[in-house]
């Protein structure tokens, strides 16, 4: 209101105030500045994706149930008929959408960190590639931002190199999740959608393991160096059968968006966890981020931590399709070796000690 009478009493003195930036100021006075506005599209972007995640498919496999129960019982029966007869895509390539990759959403959610992507060493589109990712964090945030949209330019870094971030198989049964993850390129994480990419959909493929899996995200906190590694090889032995270069990737930060709450080995909460871990295929973890509105408070939205992700130089690998044991352990301490050196030469340029040391579990 003393805008408004400050500019009317300005314009009646012809002390040169103008009605235009009469009204200039009363918009910074009635909507939020810029940088605020922006803040919040960000947590808003990365919160539509933890929801997505969390209870998307869940919810839209209870509606179309219910929806069987309704008068819309016939869109129902289409959708669950097409979804049957399209079973199968996501081992196939899946769908992937450029228009999708692109929305003006994940330049928020890069923002919100932010996560930024960085390039060691050209990928010659004539070779197949298996990323390792490490480590998984709670949510994969970063493995997701830079393979999964095109937010930190992915394509522009690497062109002729088409990213397939492999995730969890049951998430490709569920309605509507499906098709929101096979239109940014997401994969289910087994052999036969793996072997589709690096076999039968010619070259420049670069499919995009979370080496670690739920085992590891059982142990990320904040601060805390360690990859779940040491008898992981089934990723090495595929690799040497498809002839896929084994390219190591890290990602600085993923730890610490969230606290969890871990509990000791031999405890009934762990051993409640492995348990629906074999069960489920995932690890159900107690973790904890701030709130919607106080960033003092408990709640689901990350932290506002830098992610950044580290592609490493790419390991030549052979094809041999059946590989001895001793080949696989060659590799695989290759590429151990190599993920450390990854580690150790970017550690100090993103705030942890020249002291700090990876762990391989």
């Amino acid at each position: 209101m003393k805008t408004i009478l400050a500019a009317y009493s300005g314009v009646l003195k012809g002390t040169g105030s103008s009605i235009l930036s009469a009204l200039q100021d009363l918009s910074v006075a009635f909507w939020p500045c810029r940088s605020k506005m922006e803040k919040h599209l960000q947590v808003i972007s990365v919160l539509q994706w933890v929801l997505s995640f969390l209870a998307l498919g869940a919810a839209c496999t209870v509606l179309l149930i219910y929806m069987f129960c309704t008068d819309c019982w016939l869109i129902a029966a289409i959708y669950t008929a097409w979804l049957i007869v399209d079973w199968n895509t996501p081992k196939q390539g899946g769908r992937r959408s450029s228009w999708v990759r692109n929305w003006t959403v994940w330049t928020y959610f890069r923002d919100y960190f932010p996560v930024r992507l960085i390039k060691t060493h050209n990928l010659l589109p004539s070779r197949n590639y298996i990323f390792g990712y490490h480590p998984h964090g709670i949510f994969c945030f970063g493995a997701f931002c830079n393979f999964g949209t095109e937010a930190t330019g992915f394509s522009k870094k690497f062109p002729g190199i088409q990213p397939s971030l492999a995730t969890l198989a049951g998430n490709f049964r569920m309605p509507v999740l499906r098709d929101y993850l096979m239109s940014g390129g997401i994969c289910p994480v087994n052999k036969n959608s793996i072997d589709y990419l690096l076999s039968r959909n010619g070259t420049g493929n670069a499919v995009v393991i979370v080496v670690g899996g739920a085992a590891e995200s059982l142990q990320c906190a904040p601060g805390k160096n360690s990859v779940t590694l040491k008898n992981r090889k089934g990723f090495v032995r595929l690799a040497l059968q498809k002839g896929s270069d084994l390219v190591p990737v890290y990602s600085f930060g993923e730890n610490d968006v969230y606290k969890q709450v871990i509990f000791e080995e031999g405890t009934y909460w762990r051993y409640l966890q492995r348990k629906l871990q074999k069960i489920l295929g995932f690890a159900p973890c107690l973790f904890h981020g701030c709130g919607l509105f106080f960033g003092d408070s408990w709640g689901i939205v990350p932290y506002g931590k830098p992610i950044t992700t580290i592609v490493g130089e790419p390991i030549t690998v052979p094809k041999i399709e059946d590989p001895t044991d001793e080949m696989v352990e060659l590799y695989h301490a290759m590429y151990i070796k190599s993920l450390q050196g990854l580690f150790d030469k970017y550690k100090t340029r993103f705030g942890l000690k020249e002291s700090d040391i990876l762990y391989i579990q």
